[in-house]
């Protein structure tokens, strides 16, 4: 599989631990067996700074961003960007006439359905998968599949903009807007830019850069940054906060006048019309 399914293994092994719990966030019975060959190891490699518990919040954020499409009639098409061993077409419930679309490189989604019909899992939702590499052009292969960029979307970027350069970042909400009907909304994560410079930090994004899968990009203006490629944010917040795994953060909530903090956003975008 492609080098940042190194990701999606240690993601699916999060998933699997979380669910393990009494007091879970949200429950993935099919993450453990999507999590080999190399999740669990990622996890011990990967310990510390709080990297599990966001996992697990950041999980439970975007579940809830797709949850508020029971209440909106207006979205029935969601696109999760970068999907990597997600499993929500198969653990949530949607409104019957959604269509989620799966987009991610086509090695990993060949490996992902194999594990998937092994396991006899069965989507809840008319589920596409979306073989593409999304550092060229990856629209068309998406209208292939079904997407109707007439009709209101919500996209979903899991771990996806750590990656990116910042150029490579805006490029990408650029994208989505060029395709979002209005009415389209967004829900991501974005990492703080002290967060990539701090030295709490440095071992653990030291580990990802010699495994091939750098942090790259982070900003401490995340709403300023959306509102320049065309989306307002109308919800974000931190890890610890009413919203966002408030009991399970391991750590202090930073005041937002603290300058400097180590911060991850959690953000829900609406498309800007024009």
């Amino acid at each position: 599989m492609h080098a940042v399914s190194y990701t999606a293994q240690w993601m699916a092994a999060a998933r699997s631990l979380e669910s393990e719990r009494e007091d879970a966030l949200f429950a993935d019975p099919l993450a453990s067996a999507l999590a080999a060959p190399d999740g669990f190891r990622l996890i011990e490699r990967y310990a510390g700074g709080g990297l599990l518990p966001f996992i697990s919040i950041r999980t439970r954020f975007l579940d809830d961003a797709i949850g508020e499409l029971r209440s909106d009639p207006s979205i029935r098409q969601v696109v999760l960007i970068a999907a990597g061993m997600d499993t929500r077409a198969f653990r949530l419930d949607w409104p019957e006439d959604t269509v989620v679309f799966e987009v991610d490189h086509e090695p990993l989604l060949v490996e992902k359905q194999r594990r998937l019909t092994e396991l006899g899992a069965e989507p809840r939702v008319d589920r596409r998968v979306v073989p593409a590499d999304l550092t060229r052009e990856w629209l068309p292969d998406l209208e292939k599949a079904g997407f109707d960029p007439a009709r209101p979307t919500l996209w979903v970027a899991e771990a996806l903009t750590f990656f990116l350069t910042e150029e490579q970042a805006g490029g990408l909400l650029n994208t989505l807007g060029s395709v979002s009907a209005p009415g389209s909304r967004l829900a991501l994560d974005i990492l703080g830019r002290a967060l990539l410079r701090s030295p709490f930090s440095k071992p653990f994004l030291d580990r990802l850069a010699d495994d091939g899968t750098p942090w790259i990009f982070g900003t401490d203006e995340p709403e300023e940054f959306l509102l320049a490629h065309g989306w307002k944010v109308d919800a974000i917040k931190e890890p610890g906060q009413p919203g966002a795994g408030e009991g399970r953060w391991p750590y202090e909530v930073q005041p937002p006048e603290r300058r400097g903090a180590n911060r991850l956003w959690l953000l829900q975008a609406e498309y800007l019309e024009g």
